[in-house]
């Protein structure tokens, strides 16, 4: 073998499948700066457990206040929606001065039975002219004149559909049968109510433009919604007036614009 077989034996590739050596180069290097895992610097603290003790214990109370208002709130209104039981009884006078009337819900649990009656509540008003004539106007249905805004309407308005007639409950809740009210509530509920209906007149112009109305009168009209056809209940189709006494108008009961107005013309 010459020096010519000596050079093509080394220029030969390696065979298929021989793992070339590894250089010493190709080895990674060694960090000796990194610093051991013992000697890692700990994530920073968040939230309560980042603040001082004191503030730890004043937010720790914070916390606990919320969560008992929380609790007694929701009893609350358990027991307010809830039939009457040995608790309402004994302490429905605590719950109601809770509730009400922030929080004052319009709804009950367990089977609430729904309304099978049709109430219209109307008004009609005495009222005297700038040429000193007295006068009595007819009965305004006030009720009907809600909902026929409210019929076909996509969007009524939260007043078209519930400010008469919550005034109306609100005003009976707080009445017994004679019309006597019932503490204070009786005598906010009847002066909402005569409000409400001081302007509703207003807005019809009752004895024509310019007139004053000095006296209102409310009563509502309940009549029972006729069972299905396949029902054997028999219920009264006449209808149930309710009517209260003559109301005296004063300025508070009138609209701000109204009210100011009558003031200026009595100076």
């Amino acid at each position: 073998m010459d020096a010519n077989d000596n050079n093509a034996n080394e220029s030969l590739p390696p065979p298929s499948g021989a793992v070339p050596p590894r250089s010493d180069a190709a080895s990674p290097p060694v960090d000796d700066a990194m610093p051991p895992l013992a000697d890692a610097v700990p994530p920073p603290r968040s939230g309560i457990a980042a603040l001082s003790p004191r503030h730890q214990v004043a937010g720790v109370l914070a916390l606990v206040l919320v969560a008992v208002t929380a609790c007694v709130h929701v009893g609350m209104l358990f027991l307010h929606v809830a039939p009457s039981n040995t608790v309402t009884k004994q302490h429905g006078q605590a719950v109601d001065d809770w509730i009400y009337p922030e929080f004052e819900q319009n709804w009950k649990l367990f089977a609430p039975n729904p309304m099978q009656q049709n109430i219209a509540v109307q008004a009609r008003a005495q009222f005297r002219t700038d040429s000193g004539t007295n006068g009595t106007t007819g009965w305004y249905d006030l009720s009907a004149r809600d909902g026929a805004a409210i019929d076909g309407n996509l969007l009524p308005s939260h007043t078209q559909q519930n400010e008469l007639r919550r005034a109306w409950d609100f005003y009976v809740g707080a009445h017994d049968a004679q019309n006597r009210p019932r503490g204070l509530r009786g005598q906010l509920s009847e002066q909402y109510i005569r409000r409400i209906v001081v302007m509703r007149v207003e807005r019809e112009e009752a004895g024509g433009p310019g007139a004053a109305i000095e006296r209102v009168q409310v009563r509502s009209r309940t009549t029972n919604v006729p069972p299905p056809g396949w029902s054997d209940e028999k219920v009264s189709s006449k209808p149930v007036i309710r009517q209260l006494p003559w109301w005296s108008v004063t300025a508070d009961d009138m609209p701000l614009g109204k009210a100011e107005k009558s003031e200026g013309d009595a100076r």
